[in-house]
């Protein structure tokens, strides 16, 4: 669910009026109808009239929204374009400019929290630049919009529901603005995540999440804390593997321990011997065999429960490595094209077609799309390594 944070950093093009706008859903109800259902449920919750006729006044979907919410950059960006342009030079100046600015905050919460400082700057960029794009859509009109689209109503009416709740509570202004998909301040909350683990550092009974760095990073690092953070490990680390390794090995879903991976001829990225650990790993190829790996830790899992994209997680640890005076990856960056949601529709399509079940094309490379991409990699002799990437698309074309 936490993917839909980090959105709001990238460009789209937009829709220049409404009659091009995906159709709203279900047939058969008005948006004013719409509202009406959620000004009951949200009475029910305790939440005022007054707040509710303030929030529902003059209120509209926003077609805008609904179109972005189909457009996301992880779907159609591949590794080394995604992180190129999320671990910058520029953002990498600026977030060590931050560390410094704001050392005795970010150290006190690690000191509280176990997050390191590096880790916070890094999410801090990621998200919004360091505040720079917070976004400047009305999250109630977001909500409200995402609510009455069928497509994740059950999980957008939660959010729109406890923004409600948190406006009566004047914990979040009402005139608040965010990303296109209800996030909210400098680290992108989601409402249900500025309920459950927002923190009033200053105690001045607001969570200050566009403009007060003490309920920002204490927010972020206890929500870090609470999704399985452990102090003291990192992430994860850049590997290198051997020729004849098994690919069918590198997914999240296969855990071993560092030295059971060393066992198997998994090296540090420059071909060092990894150190003798039991710590539970996995291994990840994010442009298959022929590009990086990671070997990835717990921490790791923790930065996928922020965001579930394995590309903005990666983009995470590596920031926040460069941030802590680490090099750059030590492979070498892969000119690939990147793939369109159409392309990968395609390669659904196909792959249904060759019986290797993808399920319903959606556009989206999930595990069922690689798992089917590892069938037809294996059916056909090929690496089984399970990425959807433009050899695949040319191989099935």
């Amino acid at each position: 669910m936490f993917r839909l944070i980090v959105c709001l950093l990238f460009s789209y093009s937009v829709f220049a009026n409404d009659t091009l706008a995906p159709k709203l859903v279900p047939e058969g109800q008005s948006f004013e109808e719409f509202l009406s259902d959620i000004r009951q449920q949200a009475i029910t919750r305790g939440v005022s009239t007054a707040t509710l006729n303030q929030a529902f006044s003059g209120l509209t979907p926003n077609p805008k929204v609904l179109k972005l919410d189909q457009t996301q950059a992880e779907f159609s960006q591949n590794f080394w374009r995604y992180l190129g342009s999320r671990v910058s030079e520029y953002r990498l100046h600026n977030g060590t400019q931050k560390l410094k600015l704001h050392q005795q905050i970010l150290q006190n919460n690690y000191q509280k929290y176990g997050v390191p400082p590096h880790i916070i700057v890094a999410f801090w960029g990621l998200e919004t630049n360091y505040g720079n794009n917070t976004g400047s859509l009305s999250l109630v009109r977001s909500l409200a919009t995402l609510s009455y689209d069928e497509r994740r109503r059950d999980f957008f009416t939660e959010q729109l529901l406890t923004l409600l709740s948190l406006i009566d509570e004047h914990k979040i202004p009402i005139n608040a603005q965010g990303s296109w998909a209800g996030a909210m301040g400098n680290v992108q909350f989601m409402p249900t995540n500025v309920a459950a683990y927002g923190i009033d550092a200053d105690q001045d009974g607001e969570i200050g999440l566009w403009d007060n760095t003490a309920d920002i990073f204490a927010s972020a690092a206890n929500f870090l804390q609470k999704i399985g953070w452990k102090r003291g490990q990192r992430w994860g680390r850049e590997v290198s593997i051997p020729s004849s390794f098994d690919y069918q090995l590198a997914t999240l879903s296969v855990k071993k321990t560092v030295n059971e991976w060393r066992a198997l001829g998994v090296k540090t990225a420059d071909g060092q011997t990894l150190p003798n650990s039991n710590m539970q790993a996995s291994l990840i190829l994010p442009m298959g065999y022929q590009g990086p790996a990671f070997l990835t830790y717990q921490n790791f899992r923790a930065i996928l429960r922020w965001n579930q994209s394995i590309l903005y997680a990666l983009s995470v640890g590596h920031l926040s490595d460069r941030l802590a005076g680490a090099n750059q990856l030590v492979a070498i960056p892969i000119k690939e094209s990147s793939l369109s949601r159409d392309d990968i529709m395609h390669i659904q399509t196909k792959l249904n077609q060759l019986g290797f079940d993808t399920g319903e094309p959606d556009g989206i490379s999930g595990p069922k799309t690689r798992n089917a991409t590892r069938a037809y990699q294996r059916a056909n002799t090929l690496p089984i390594d399970g990425y959807v990437g433009y050899q695949l698309l040319q191989q099935l074309k």
